[in-house]
């Protein structure tokens, strides 16, 4: 019976009717969130999977993940083999996965989904606090994407700590006075009334206290004798530090074998009791001696393994055994356990550095770095570095473990391992060492909003490293976050000493050489438009950071068909290498090509996933970046509230952090609103503000001098577009791309004397042809049709416009129809307020466009979920919930709606 938790057995009662999500229940120590769980556990038909966090197994990878998997592990075969190999890479149950922990997160949902198959799921974790950070991060990137299958993911955790964004929380408060009363009247009905109301008043409303207070009464106490009792009503003390404090004196009382049994088991997850039993041996216990403490209520022990009365009992138990048992614990359970706990116990009894057991330590590193397991690979290595014989072994150990806790994306605790590197005395890093350092100093400069200060460091990394590959990964990074900073007065002088450091010779070098130029100009002021860069050998080992940059420096070119190419193969190659950690990195710059290709639904369905992705995994950077362009898109789509909020989503990121990129993608997006809805006034004020702030200095704002020039024309100001128009010009031609020198026709003919507009439109839509951009060819007829209106053409102006008009609707650029719909009527043609020829693809959601789209290729719904990170289930809904909104019934019939060149 659970007193006083109606309400909240009423909302985990609504989670596992509707068979599908996630809850996170929160409280303190001995609430009731265990209890919560239990009453879910057994009042449900679903298929029981659950786990408890341990805090020995905290630094551990995948402890908790594999053995909340365990009992169904014989299904992972019906995986995806990319999946499979990542599942049983992490679990140590094959060779090394190749994939990161979010690969072992999208690979856990697909297990859980395949099982969903059969019949209900409901996972139970029970202290998610103490889950070890791979397991943790799996199970949440799971959680987050249950929308449609039958699985329910129940979570409970202490207030404070298990961080677990995006999902919702339940909070469990104190008991209120009346449910504490009827609590203590089951465990204590023969306490006297005023026994009860003091045990009632020190319990504070903790259930736990409830139940384990009265056994801490002595027979005197419990008839109600005036005798002070040992929790003096007024004390400070919280309710659970009562509690403790009574586990530790029953746990005194025990026999001598019945503690070490105890704590043997308090040191290590034992769920395999032969285990366990060869470890008591040597402390002279054996399995029998678990009698008494079971008597005492603080265990029992079964075919399972050991389970704690309560997590407190556990504490008590390491809190009430003293040195000399706890060491002999750990020596007995060295001798008994895996590897890699037997490198944790030695390490727990060694008090002195000592080589051996430190190379067992960076041994574990080696191992759980194989594994996706950063968390646990920062943990040993910071382990080995206290325990290492010599100075320089600590400090190399010292950096490993700092570039793990970054990579894990924990950047307070890699400081602080930074700063031990640092001030080890006795040595001083050099070669790869100090470049490792290096590159996680600066990191930390970018990630605090200091990118120039990290660039001084790369700067300082790439001069010390004694490898060709780290030397350009450095100064591919020194050269990007150089110009991806806001503008600063030693911005240029950073960019020429980028440029200097790179070193002579061909291949890699020269390209890494020729792309840091390009910075260094782009910073400038200079064009860029007739430098020529190398393209790499694909045989030779391209660093991810250079493969990202080639793809940027696309836009410098205006080799937009380049751009698609290269980053959908680098979105596909993170995919398929399971790097979803650079995911979201790469599907920033494939979204951004596909906009610029005038590709706005394939954009807006990267940019979502991209976003959902850069949220999940911590990165708030790639998240600002790609909400700026997710607003872009929303500007065009003519949703104004939702790019204003995105746009200051994106400031805000980027802010903080003085990055450039995404405050420059918000401030175009929000000029795209104003030029969509016809503020002309206010995109010229916009973008002559943004290109004397902060982000001047990016090359998007080339992209936007031709809507600078239009707006100027029709804010009936065209002198003011006459620089922009001259720079664009320079910058068209220099390329010889057809899309840029069309759109360079289109506002030649805006500004001409009509005797010359005319050919110029004509020339512009030539151009459109030998280069299809469907939003730019629109615009160009929409201006054309314009100026054919104005010149009495009408029959010629309507068929521009009908064109005009049918591509932005399939692109869902809602302002555009509008306007071409106006110019339209001023021909004299009747239109509705919209016309109702449109695209059927504008009524999905951006992940029903995504998977509708791999859908007309013949993708499996299995195939599809591994691209998209969801699981089949899932893709099968999405295409339900489509199916009817576009008018079709099966696969079949999607090629006609969309073909799957598209």
């Amino acid at each position: 019976m659970l007193y006083g938790r109606r309400a909240e057995l009423s909302v985990i009662g609504e989670l596992l009717d509707g068979r599908c999500g996630a809850l996170v229940v929160r409280g303190v120590a001995g609430i009731g969130k265990s209890a919560l769980l239990e009453s879910a556990a057994a009042g449900t038909r679903a298929r029981l999977l659950r786990v408890t966090g341990v805090e020995s197994e905290a630094d551990l990878p995948f402890a908790a993940l594999h053995l909340l998997l365990r009992p169904v592990l014989g299904h992972v075969e019906a995986l995806p083999r990319q999946l499979v190999e990542a599942l049983r890479g992490a679990l140590g149950l094959g060779g090394a996965t190749r994939g990161d922990r979010f690969l072992v997160g999208l690979a856990t949902l697909s297990l859980l989904v395949e099982l969903s198959a059969e019949g209900p799921v409901l996972c139970l974790v029970d202290d998610a606090q103490w889950l070890d950070g791979e397991s943790a991060d799996a199970l949440l990137f799971a959680a987050r994407r249950l929308h449609a299958e039958p699985v329910a993911v129940l979570f409970a955790a202490r207030e404070g700590e298990f961080p677990a964004r995006g999902l919702p929380e339940l909070r469990l408060g104190a008991l209120a006075t009346e449910a504490a009363r009827k609590l203590l009247a089951e465990q204590g009905a023969d306490l006297p009334p005023a026994v009860r109301d003091q045990l009632v008043a020190e319990a504070g409303g903790n259930p736990l206290a409830l139940i384990e207070l009265p056994r801490m009464l002595t027979a005197e106490q419990r008839k109600g004798a005036l005798v002070p009792l040992s929790f003096s009503l007024g004390t400070a003390q919280p309710a659970t530090d009562k509690v403790l404090t009574g586990f530790r004196d029953r746990i005194a009382e025990l026999p001598a074998t019945t503690r070490s049994c105890l704590l043997v088991a308090s040191l290590d997850h034992h769920d395999e009791l032969d285990v366990l039993a060869r470890a008591l041996g040597p402390l002279g216990a054996s399995l029998a001696d678990f009698a008494e403490a079971e008597r005492a209520g603080l265990v029992r022990v079964g075919p399972s393994g050991v389970t704690f009365h309560h997590p407190l009992v556990r504490t008590a138990v390491l809190t009430a055994c003293d040195i000399a048992a706890r060491m002999a614990a750990h020596r007995a359970l060295a001798e008994t356990v895996d590897d890699d706990r037997r490198a944790w116990h030695l390490a727990a009894v060694t008090a002195w550095p000592d080589e051996e057991v430190a190379g067992t330590l960076e041994s574990l590193a080696l191992r759980a770095r194989l594994r996706g397991g950063q968390m646990a690979v920062s943990a040993a290595y910071a382990r080995a570095a206290e325990l290492s014989a010599e100075p320089h072994h600590a400090v190399r150990r010292w950096t490993a473990a700092a570039s793990a806790s970054a990579e894990a994306g924990l950047w307070q605790r890699t400081a602080e391992l930074v700063d031990r590197a640092r001030h080890r005395g006795g040595t001083t890093p050099t070669g790869a060492v100090l470049a490792d350092l290096a590159y996680v100093r600066a990191m930390l400069e970018v990630e605090a909003g200091r990118p120039l200060r990290g660039v001084r460091l790369l700067h300082e990394g790439a001069e010390a490293a004694d490898d060709l590959h780290t030397r350009l990964s450095l100064l591919c990074l020194a050269g990007y976050h150089t110009w991806a900073g806001v503008t600063h007065p030693d911005q240029l002088a950073l960019a020429r000493r980028t440029e200097e450091l790179c070193p002579d010779g061909g291949g890699l070098a020269a390209v890494v050489r020729d792309l840091n130029r390009a910075f260094r100009l782009i910073i400038e002021g200079d064009a860029v438009t007739t430098f020529t860069y190398r393209v790499p050998d694909q045989a030779e080992r391209i660093p991810f950071e250079l493969r990202f940059l080639l793809a940027q420096q696309c836009v410098v070119r205006g080799d937009v068909d380049g751009m698609l190419d290269v980053s959908a193969q680098l979105v596909e190659d993170c995919r398929a290498e399971g790097r979803l950690g650079r995911m979201p990195q790469a599907m920033t710059i494939f979204g951004i090509a596909q906009l610029l290709g005038g590709h706005h639904g394939s954009a807006r369905a990267t940019v979502a996933a991209g976003l959902a992705l850069a949220a999940d995994v911590g990165q708030p950077q790639w998240r600002s970046y790609l909400a700026g362009v997710q607003a872009w898109l929303s500007a065009v789509a003519g949703a104004g509230e939702e790019c204003e909020t995105l746009a200051a989503q994106a400031i805000r990121d980027a802010d903080h952090r003085r990055w450039m990129p995404g405050a420059c993608w918000a401030e175009s997006a929000l000029a795209a609103l104003d030029f969509g809805l016809g503020r002309h006034e206010a995109v010229l004020d916009r973008i002559d503000r943004a290109m004397s702030g902060p982000t001047r200095h990016a090359f998007l704002w080339r992209y936007y001098w031709p809507d600078y020039v239009e707006a100027a024309v029709r804010a009936g100001d065209p002198r003011r577009a006459g620089d922009h128009l001259r720079r664009y010009a320079e910058w068209a031609e220099a390329t010889g791309r057809p899309r840029q020198l069309a759109v360079l026709h289109r506002l030649r003919a805006l500004l001409a004397e009509d005797s010359a507009a005319g050919e110029l439109y004509e020339r512009a839509m030539a151009l459109h042809a030998e280069s299809r951009q469907p939003f730019d060819e629109a615009r160009t007829r929409l201006v054309h049709g314009e100026w054919l209106r104005r010149h009495r053409r009408r029959a010629e102006a309507r068929t521009q416009l009908h064109t005009a008009m049918a591509a932005f609707t399939r692109l869902g650029a809602l302002p555009w129809v509008d306007r071409a719909a106006a110019e339209l009527r001023a021909t004299g043609l009747a239109l509705p307020d919209r016309s109702p020829a449109g695209d059927p693809l504008a009524v999905l959601t951006p992940q029903e466009l995504q998977v509708v789209r791999l859908a007309v290729t013949g993708a499996s719904n299995r195939e599809i979920g591994a691209q998209l990170f969801l699981s089949p289930r899932t893709v099968a809904s999405h295409l339900y919930k489509a199916f009817p909104k576009l008018g079709v019934a099966s696969r079949a019939e999607l090629s006609r709606l969309l073909p799957p060149s598209d």
